[in-house]
């Protein structure tokens, strides 16, 4: 069992490496503080912590990757919406090149390891999300399994290619099963609080594709139908991930502890609702 300490250690240093990269003093006058996802960071130290690599090699590629994966996050958050005020409309254009600027960096730093190879590896993870970003945009589907498919590779892509590319795919199904429930608890928490969201838009245009409705329009058994089927893939995902677990190599303690904290923060509220109902 690796020290947990040794694992805090390493992921508080590529954080910090990170964080001197991406929070460049004038864009965040203007734009969000950039989302470093903890969780994403603490698999990339695991899978990196059990290669046969340098140092300096795991940290490379960890810091590379997160770069990109705040880069992809950034343009995420470019709203599409029509603005006429000057202050929001520098914002926007900001965060654009914000993402630009992420992505720069990450190219910057294999191009100075003249790491070709890795290059084109993350490459394809960048294509592959933003493909099935533009799918879930525009709501291109015939069934929920495409959509939860789309979910998966969005979240999982960048880590999938790095998994694949060493040959470790005994990570493959927790790591992406793992990032499908952190979404979908994410994705659930927003519907429940506001009452929409992207992902919930295009389960219901998948699920009730004659009703032209808005969420609004929506009967509560509509609306529990919803969460009804969203709880099915966490627990099913959920149900792999704890299958799958005792098959990783030398699981570290920190991300085993992570693992089981995020499993256990579904709650399916949706079975007490229907049979309440």
């Amino acid at each position: 069992m690796i020290r947990v300490q040794d694992i805090r250690q390493k992921l508080s240093e590529v954080k910090r490496q990170v964080e001197q990269k991406v929070l460049h003093p004038y864009l965040i006058k203007f734009i969000e503080t950039p989302f470093i996802d903890d969780d994403k960071l603490l698999l990339l130290i695991s899978i990196m912590d059990q290669l046969d690599l340098t140092d300096r090699q795991r940290k490379n590629y960890a810091l590379t990757t997160m770069l990109i994966q705040i880069a992809l996050d950034t343009h995420e958050h470019v709203s599409n919406e029509k603005i006429s005020e000057t202050p929001e409309l520098t914002s926007r254009q900001l965060t654009v090149l914000a993402g630009d600027y992420y992505s720069g960096l990450y190219y910057k730093l294999l191009a100075d390891t003249d790491d070709i190879t890795m290059i084109k590896v993350l490459a394809k993870g960048i294509k592959e999300v933003n493909e099935h970003k533009i799918t879930v945009f525009q709501q291109e589907f015939d069934g929920i399994e495409k959509l939860m498919t789309s979910i998966k590779i969005i979240e999982s892509s960048l880590l999938a290619k790095i998994i694949d590319y060493f040959q470790v795919t005994v990570w493959s199904e927790v790591v992406s099963n793992l990032l499908l429930v952190k979404r979908l608890l994410d994705e659930k928490k927003r519907y429940i609080q506001t009452g929409g969201s992207q992902f919930f838009e295009a389960m219901k245009n998948i699920i009730f594709p004659k009703a032209d409705l808005k969420f609004k329009d929506l009967s509560n058994e509509q609306r529990k139908y919803l969460l009804v089927i969203c709880d099915r893939y966490i627990e099913f995902s959920k149900s792999t991930i704890e299958n799958r677990i005792q098959q990783l190599p030398h699981l570290n303690e920190q991300l085993e502890s992570r693992i089981f904290s995020i499993l256990n923060q579904h709650q399916p509220i949706a079975k007490t609702f229907v049979e309440e109902g």
